[in-house]
């Protein structure tokens, strides 16, 4: 049976942002991967005027369990005015979601 996982994408402005807000969360245990699937290009409207910015994407692995908490961590260490929080559940293959699972629980103190 599969298990549910969230996966959630940001941008940032560029890669030494991106690399220090993935190890920071890999840190905290909110997720149990990051994938920089690298530079994108993105247009948009921003304060009424039409924008074009190189970013780099990142996409976090998470539990259902930490999901909200990390969103309100990758807008609390954004450094974009509105970041990008996109997330949605998958289901993942029961290994890979057991391991996900583990990566992002907290370990208990005695």
């Amino acid at each position: 049976m599969n298990i549910p996982v969230v996966l959630i994408v940001t941008t940032l402005p560029d890669t030494l942002t991106a690399d220090k807000l993935a190890r920071k969360a890999l840190d905290a245990r909110l997720a149990a991967c990051v994938t920089e699937n690298g530079l994108v290009r993105s247009r948009y409207r921003w304060q009424g005027k039409l924008e074009a910015a190189e970013e780099i994407q990142l996409l976090f692995k998470t539990s259902v369990a930490r999901s909200a908490e990390l969103q309100c961590f990758i807008e609390s260490n954004h450094p974009y005015e509105t970041p990008e929080i996109l997330a949605w559940q998958a289901d993942a293959s029961p290994g890979y979601g057991q391991w996900v699972i583990a990566e992002t629980s907290r370990p208990l103190h005695a």
